[in-house]
């Protein structure tokens, strides 16, 4: 039996670098808190925390003062920011640069289209709500952001606009907007590159004349290109072991296109989770894994299969 990790699997530069700073602030043995889990991955989590690392939420945040907070790949908010000021909190920002610069440019495109009414005053407020107001009650153009509803890079980058971004997850909620409205559209950096070019051609034929659209393919390279490669991966084995944590929106992306090419594929979070059944009969094993999957798990799994 043949055992291969893909060496194009594991952290991407943001989660490294946030690891990395993570790291770095512990040794120095003083207490740190990161707000939300580092990376969608429950055993890397789990060995910072073992290290020190205290992972809070934003209703920890609003009650700590004079402490020293980590942000993590995916970014906040400016009020975060805000609140960590009068708090007297030491902010350590690993957000991704990738993700920075996003934020910068949609919150330049809304400072330059100056909405008139913000679209999300109420918290509940949905885009369906939002897209069946009535004239006059919504602003002259629309901010739209193609990723997860919810998603921590997703809040932060609704954040830049007021909470007046139209949030769509999936080429169905594309026709939804309001074509006759200019549209400004951006994508989360981690979604599907060819969803993101199907929704750019849908608007694109059914904006209005009088009406612009600009999109801005803001999708990380270093994530995207790993769609081609964990295909050509895939294809290659006769089993596939997706190592990922189940909360990783871009681990679900690259699972389902594994199992799309070899549907002998399984997506696991630890090698307990190995099924001796799985290994019968089987002569070569693939194991891959996303951008918040440690390299160290991955091995972690091909060592539990040698041993069984």
């Amino acid at each position: 039996m043949t055992i291969e990790i893909d060496n194009g699997s594991g952290f991407c530069f943001g989660v490294t670098t946030a690891i990395r700073k993570a790291e770095e602030e512990l040794a120095k043995g003083t207490t740190l808190y990161c707000l939300g889990d580092i990376v969608h991955n429950g055993m890397e989590c789990e060995r910072l925390q073992q290290m020190g690392l205290v992972t809070i939420n934003h209703d920890d945040l609003r009650r700590l003062h004079n402490v020293k907070v980590l942000l993590r790949a995916h970014g906040e908010p400016p009020e975060t920011y805000e609140l960590a000021r009068r708090n007297g909190i030491e902010i350590i920002d690993a957000t991704c640069p990738v993700v920075l610069q996003l934020q910068k440019r949609i919150k330049q495109q809304f400072e330059a289209s100056k909405p008139t009414v913000p679209l999300l005053q109420e918290e509940n407020k949905t885009t369906d709500s939002i897209l069946q107001e009535g004239p006059g009650e919504v602003s002259s153009s629309q901010i739209v952001i193609f990723g997860k509803k919810g998603h921590a890079e997703v809040l932060g980058l609704v954040g830049q606009t007021q909470g007046t971004a139209i949030v769509i997850e999936s080429f169905d909620e594309v026709a939804r907007l309001d074509f006759t409205r200019d549209i400004y559209l951006y994508s989360q950096t981690t979604k599907s590159l060819d969803e993101f070019h199907r929704i750019i051609d849908y608007i694109q034929a059914h904006i209005s004349p009088q009406a612009t659209f600009r999109s801005f393919d803001t999708i990380c390279r270093s994530v995207a290109n790993r769609m081609p490669n964990i295909s050509q991966f895939a294809a290659r084995h006769d089993l596939i072991l997706f190592v990922c944590g189940h909360k990783s929106s871009n681990g679900r992306v690259l699972f389902s296109e594994c199992l799309r090419v070899n549907p002998n594929s399984h997506q696991i979070e630890t090698p307990e989770e190995i099924q001796p059944s799985w290994l019968e009969g089987i002569d070569t094993i693939g194991i891959c894994g996303a951008t918040s999957t440690p390299k160290w798990l991955m091995e972690k799994c091909r060592d539990a299969i040698l041993r069984k």
